[in-house]
């Protein structure tokens, strides 16, 4: 099947002028390095500890923001 989808791109690709290859390339470049994130390759996000270090919420903030997601439980 894989093979099938190549040879299909292999032959459009003969269609294609000469002076669109640059462009081309440039395309399929984008889209297997950039765009197609490898199996291997997972992002690593690291941590969020700390990030609201020193912060304080007021707790009808959090008590508002609970009934704006859990409107039911209220």
């Amino acid at each position: 099947m894989l093979s099938t989808y190549k040879e299909k791109i292999l032959k459009e690709l003969e269609g294609v002028p000469c002076e669109m290859m640059p462009k081309l390339y440039k395309i399929i470049h984008l889209l297997t390095t950039e765009l197609i994130q490898k199996k291997d390759e997972k992002e690593n996000r690291g941590s969020l500890k700390g990030i609201w270090k020193g912060s304080q919420i007021d707790e009808s903030l959090f008590l508002d923001a609970k009934k704006s997601v859990f409107p039911y439980e209220y």
